[in-house]
């Protein structure tokens, strides 16, 4: 990273820094703002943080060519406020030329706290509280559908990416294996009651701030199934939880959803059952982004988490006996232990 003028530190020789830079200083009527990254991102976003001299500071969002995702985030960072959820105030916005300028909630999520040694207990509370607080507020219409589409669209990312790429299975042979288990998997999902979804809501995205938490990375927000975003909390691409600690906190969500009215399954083994079927989408969804990123963009280091996913597939087949034959296909598919020897396959994959 190199010096660049009034800009602080930033990429040598970036003009849409420099674009992104001049418009926040217009914005905030402000000279003499230092601009540095803020975070990374899986996406084409980037994120950086201006401040003055003096110490305040604001997050600027970059995203060139994406004039429809600053729109959704506008949206849905809208309703999140509506709903009494801390999101970041927009100052700005300008989402023709992809750039939004927001409220800076602070430098420390979730993840980083709780790799730091954080209690757990009121981290954890205070996401469920604000989840709970999100879907209550859920209107018809607001929102795109995360339905039966969308979720068979994103399996494929497993059949399709992660298996040839990282396994040499053929997309086809997957398909022919997977599909039938993949099918009742998105017939069992069907009947979960639809609610909003932020579709990322873990960890990474959620800021240790004042009031507990802030929450990020929303625009993909939709209307899905209701046990999804739990999901998200708790089975992390980055920090794995005991199953006791696991139990506990779905249980306290449970809870209090009953009491907002949030439509979960009035027992709990049923909202816990409807918690593996969703997990297992996600799992495989998420195993096929990782391939993805690294195959694709560049981006090697997610495939690093894959044998955390591995080890949610082989807990929800337990859990959920009846998602056991899915679980072992696919195990047996990409080469992982647990697989049935029967099944013939058993060579690990080449991540």
């Amino acid at each position: 990273m190199a010096r660049n003028g009034g800009m602080g530190t930033t990429e040598p020789d970036d003009p849409r820094a420099a674009e992104a830079h001049a418009w926040a200083a217009q914005q905030l009527g402000t000279a003499g703002l230092a601009l540095a990254p803020a975070a990374a991102d899986a996406s084409s976003r980037r994120y950086f943080r201006v401040a003055t001299p003096a110490g305040r500071s604001w997050v600027l969002m970059d995203a060139p060519g994406q004039q429809l995702a600053v729109a959704a985030f506008l949206r849905v960072a809208a309703l999140l406020g509506e709903a009494g959820v801390h999101a970041p105030q927009v100052v700005a916005a300008a989402p023709e030329r992809g750039l939004v300028l927001l409220a800076d909630l602070g430098r420390q999520t979730y993840l980083a706290a709780l790799r730091g040694g954080a209690d757990p207990a009121p981290l954890l509370d205070a996401a469920v509280e604000a989840l709970v607080r999100w879907q209550a507020a859920t209107r018809p219409g607001e929102l795109p559908s995360y339905g039966r589409e969308t979720l068979a669209a994103e399996l494929r990312l497993f059949t399709d990416w992660y298996l040839p790429c990282c396994c040499g299975i053929s997309a086809q042979r997957a398909r022919r294996r997977l599909d039938p288990y993949l099918e009742a998997l998105l017939d069992r999902i069907a009947e979960q009651p639809q609610v909003f979804v932020h579709r990322d809501y873990m960890p990474r995205n959620l800021m240790v701030c004042r009031p507990l938490p802030g929450v990020l990375d929303f625009q993909d927000a939709a209307l899905g199934p209701v046990a999804y975003d739990p999901v998200c909390l708790l089975r992390d691409a980055f920090i794995s939880w005991p199953r006791a600690r696991e139990v506990a906190t779905l249980a306290r969500y449970h809870a209090r959803a009953l009491e907002a009215g949030v439509p979960v399954p009035a027992a709990f083994g049923a909202f816990w059952s409807d918690c593996q079927w969703v997990g297992v989408q996600r799992h495989l969804k998420v195993l096929g982004i990782f391939a993805r990123l690294c195959y694709r963009d560049g981006k090697p280091g997610y495939l690093a988490d894959a044998p955390r996913f591995f080890g949610y597939l082989r807990a929800a087949a337990e859990e959920e006996p009846r998602l056991a034959p899915l679980v072992r296909e696919a195990l047996a598919l990409a080469g992982e232990a647990g697989a049935d020897p029967a099944l013939g396959e058993g060579r690990p994959c080449g991540r």
